[in-house]
């Protein structure tokens, strides 16, 4: 099995701006084949000069770096000019190793994959992961996404014998940019149920009554504004934000000085505290040390946060937007709030602070939720059986000529 992911590679370290919930996918997607018997190779963009061709991450899935652009760190908005270079590099390497089946992630390993997988006619399936139209609604003149990504998804997604979606909102917004419904079948991300756990240490807490977190990128778009907001009318309440650069780098990230901007004009700047990118191992006692977790993004194309906190018997806050109107089941295991609405997002979590009953009982179910329906191994094989039926049909790249 290939998995191409062109700019996310399951080596990187996580919290950067272009390093999130797409490397955890691929990595964890990758492992879960493994363990049920595949040889699996990800084929990621070499973005350092001295990193090897091949790397073996674990028995059975062997991390394969592309030679496509500089062998440095480029942002992923600037690495449409080397997708060609990517593709024929996949097929000049599928000549002599050829997959079974080939999954590119991202719409710019969609268009990559889709180039050697023709050559080869081999059967292609694809997650996007994000819509540019999705992107381009919100974001608007703040979108930094080449022209070209809205028509390159849709051939993609034409092209391709099979769009996985991560969730039901993305399914609606395939059909609008004239995806066939019945091209398209529904995944989940997934999580680590036996890392992310309500069992094991909690990180030290502050001197304040309750602690929120919020776990991410520290970009815009992922509503750490709203959140440091709502802190205002949140009393004896922390804020632990987790995400954006080392620590010793946060003092110079321009997010980081807006945020703390805002804490201070309201007031609550003594009650934030960013702790920048941190090691994987370290996120679930960080997540088990918070009465809850807050998602407050613009938009989520999915969002694993959510399944972590829930997968550790934490409480979810999050925007009732895109996957996150999947994974949090609203009372359940938490609250769904409207976006960009601080005094909704206060009063949601404030409710959940003043109820340790309400607490309990959000964490205990959320941890069944994940177990029944989040687990890695159950993605890998639901993503196994896309794969099959692909493999039982005639490809894509044969009916194209």
């Amino acid at each position: 099995m290939a998995l191409v992911s062109e700019h996310a590679s399951p080596l990187a370290a996580l919290g950067g701006v272009d390093a999130g919930g797409q490397n955890v996918h691929v990595a964890c997607l990758a492992a879960a084949l493994a363990d049920r018997g595949h040889r699996v190779t990800v084929h990621t963009r070499r973005n350092a000069p001295d990193l090897p061709c091949r790397v073996e991450l674990r028995d059975g899935v062997e991390v394969h770096h592309v030679p496509a652009g500089p062998a440095e760190p480029l942002p992923k908005d600037e690495l449409l000019p080397h997708m060609d270079a990517f593709g024929r590099h996949l097929a000049r390497a599928w000549r002599t190793r050829t997959p079974d089946v080939v999954h590119s992630h991202y719409w710019m390993s969609g268009l990559a994959a889709l180039r050697a997988a023709r050559e080869h006619d081999l059967p292609l399936l694809h997650t996007y992961h994000a819509l540019g139209t999705v992107k381009r609604r919100h974001q608007r003149l703040a979108d930094t996404s080449p022209p070209e990504r809205i028509p390159g998804e849709i051939e993609v997604g034409l092209g391709c014998d099979r769009v996985i979606a991560t969730c039901r909102d993305e399914v609606r917004e395939l059909a609008l940019m004239g995806i066939p419904a019945h091209q398209v079948g529904i995944v989940p991300c997934g999580v680590d149920t036996d890392r992310f756990t309500p069992k094991g240490p909690a990180a030290p807490r502050g001197p304040h009554p309750h602690r929120i977190l919020q776990l991410g990128r520290l970009v815009p778009r992922k509503g750490t504004a709203v959140t440091v907001t709502a802190l205002a009318r949140l009393p004896g309440t922390e804020l632990v934000v987790v995400g954006g650069p080392p620590a010793d780098r946060l003092d110079g990230d321009p997010e980081v000085r807006r945020l703390r901007g805002i804490a201070r004009d309201a007031g609550v700047a003594d009650r934030v505290r960013f702790t920048g990118a941190l090691p994987s191992e370290e996120v679930p006692s960080l997540l088990r040390s918070a009465d809850v977790v807050v998602c407050p993004a613009d938009y989520e194309p999915f969002g694993i946060v959510p399944l972590e906190a829930m997968a550790c018997g934490v409480p979810v806050v999050a925007t009732a937007v895109g996957g996150q109107l999947d994974t949090v089941a609203d009372p359940g295991t938490g609250r769904l709030v409207p976006p960009r609405d601080a005094a909704a997002l206060a009063a949601a979590v404030a409710a959940l602070l003043a109820d340790p009953a309400a607490r309990a009982a959000c964490g205990a179910a959320g941890r069944r939720r994940v177990l029944s329906r989040y687990g890695w191994g159950q993605v890998a094989v639901a993503t196994e059986a896309a794969y099959c039926e692909v493999l039982d049909t005639e490809p894509a790249a044969t009916r194209a000529g």
